[in-house]
């Protein structure tokens, strides 16, 4: 996919599927807004 320049914005990226999209998408090159619960480490 080519994504550079589009913004996607994931919620319940911090881990599974929304991890996995999240990741995704940044590879294909969009800027991509996460949210999480409260678990900052399992975020980084």
């Amino acid at each position: 996919m080519r994504l550079a320049g589009k913004t996607a914005v994931v919620t319940g990226a911090q881990q599974g599927i929304g991890r996995a999209i999240a990741v995704a998408l940044a590879r294909d090159g969009a800027n991509v807004a996460i949210n999480f619960l409260d678990d900052e480490e399992a975020a980084a």
